[in-house]
């Protein structure tokens, strides 16, 4: 208990003393030990790395996994170390939507086909996006995190250690300065320049006599106390220099090992895009192989205007084909017309359809018979048949 009790007392003096040296430095009344400028370029680099790959971190972390909540419960299974639960992806989880909805509209419908073709390819989307985070978190963050949750920790461990002797070197320093100029005050005492008292054998009194010599072995006393002050500062001093010199260096190695972590991090930095790439190939892949699948299945589309046709043609009485429609016999309705704004550019397949300009006017209405995807549209004197996804409609 007694040995705890002095080392407690110890670290506190000691504390206590940093805090009173490194006080004074701010408030500019005690030097301080500044270090070579290589080794505050290493220290500046090395907080630029730290900043840096935990900026690059946190936001890689966001793009693979954008939902803060699942990021934390990830978090909080690797805290626990305990493996995380297989997550279902957003694409895995839409294809399954999908086949479920099929099943529920018929597969054998054109509407319940598209969506077993879409939501097949959407699982292998969900698939090949999971591969993906996988092989990113393993080849990118899981680097960077061992390098912010353990190499960095680290260095600052070392730096923190550096600084604290940097404050005992420091701090024997102004001893050692206080003790140099007390002695030499000592020295300069004039009883102690003088080797004996001067009326030691003149004097008549016994008493004065025992006074000056009592006064000069104090003032002895004094300067041989300052002269071992000084003495055990200068020890101190010299072991503190040692020990600050030999943590400089552990330090210094650790900073210039950036170098490695710089070079590590390419390498990853490298695999990280290969595995985006890869990724982004798979999903083009997919997607090329859905059109073709949707290619392939009857279009509904077609059907759909052809039944459109028809019922328009069994409830009018006098129907207008739109095979035989001739662009020149239409004529604008009285109401009904209305103005739209051309979104792209668009080349007229045949005479039957009017060529269109980004950007510009012309006015729409439509025509009994004419496939819903079509309207009539009108520029001056011209007049043909122009898409509607082409347009946006004004009021």
């Amino acid at each position: 208990m007694d040995f705890n009790v002095k080392k407690f007392a110890s670290g506190a003096g000691l504390f206590f003393t940093r805090a009173v040296q490194f006080t004074e430095e701010k408030l500019g009344q005690a030097e301080k030990t500044e270090l070579d400028a290589h080794f505050e370029n290493l220290l500046s680099r090395a907080d630029c790395t730290k900043l840096w790959t935990e900026k690059i971190y946190r936001q890689t972390e966001a793009l693979l996994q954008p939902n803060p909540s699942a990021r934390i419960e990830e978090f909080l299974y690797e805290k626990l170390d305990r493996k995380a639960p297989s997550r279902v992806t957003n694409g895995e989880l839409l294809g399954q939507y999908m086949t479920d909805a099929a099943k529920e509209f018929g597969p054998g419908t054109p509407y319940g086909g598209t969506l077993i073709e879409v939501g097949e390819c959407e699982r292998r989307l969900g698939a090949a996006e999971r591969e993906f985070l996988q092989t990113s978190a393993i080849s990118f963050l899981t680097p960077l995190r061992n390098f912010l949750e353990g190499d960095w920790r680290t260095i600052s461990k070392e730096r923190r250690l550096l600084e604290n002797l940097r404050l005992d070197l420091d701090a024997c320093k102004t001893r050692l300065k206080k003790a140099k100029v007390a002695e030499a005050k000592a020295a300069m005492a004039p009883d102690f320049q003088e080797t004996r008292p001067r009326n030691y054998v003149l004097s008549a009194s016994a008493s004065a006599v025992r006074r000056r010599f009592t006064k000069h072995s104090w003032t002895c006393t004094v300067f041989s106390l300052w002269s071992r002050v000084v003495c055990s500062a200068e020890h101190e001093l010299r072991v503190a220099q040692t020990e600050f010199d030999r943590q400089a260096e552990v330090t210094r190695l650790l900073l210039e090992g950036i170098s490695s972590t710089h070079v590590n991090h390419l390498r990853c930095l490298h695999e990280f895009v290969e595995a985006q790439a890869a990724y982004y190939k798979q999903c083009h892949f997919h997607m090329q192989e859905l059109q073709k699948e949707l290619g392939r299945l009857p279009d509904a589309f077609a059907l759909n205007s052809t039944n459109s046709a028809a019922s328009a043609c069994s409830a009018s009485e006098g129907p207008v084909e739109t095979d035989t429609l001739k662009i020149e016999e239409v004529q604008a309705p009285a109401t009904g017309s209305r103005k739209a704004k051309v979104l792209y550019d668009y080349d007229a397949a045949d005479s039957s359809e009017l060529s269109l300009l980004a950007d510009e006017l012309i006015t729409v209405y439509t025509v009994p018979g004419m496939d819903c995807d079509w309207l009539m549209g009108e520029r001056g004197n011209q007049r043909g048949k122009v898409p509607v996804t082409y347009l946006e409609l004004l009021s």
